[in-house]
């Protein structure tokens, strides 16, 4: 399977994951980090990058 950046930004770049319903959320680093975002599910705020496997 070849790696190319085009498909590594589309499937990895902002997207987060909510560690109490695992819901995928697209956002910026920053406002990930500063808090503004909520899981659009569980209301929850913390999240962590989505994984490259």
């Amino acid at each position: 399977m070849a790696k190319f950046p085009e498909a590594e930004a589309r499937k990895f770049k902002n997207k987060f994951v909510c560690r109490r319903c695992k819901s995928v959320v697209k956002a910026s680093n920053l406002k990930i980090l500063a808090g503004d975002i909520k899981c659009r599910k569980c209301n929850n705020r913390a999240f962590k990058p989505k994984r490259k496997k």
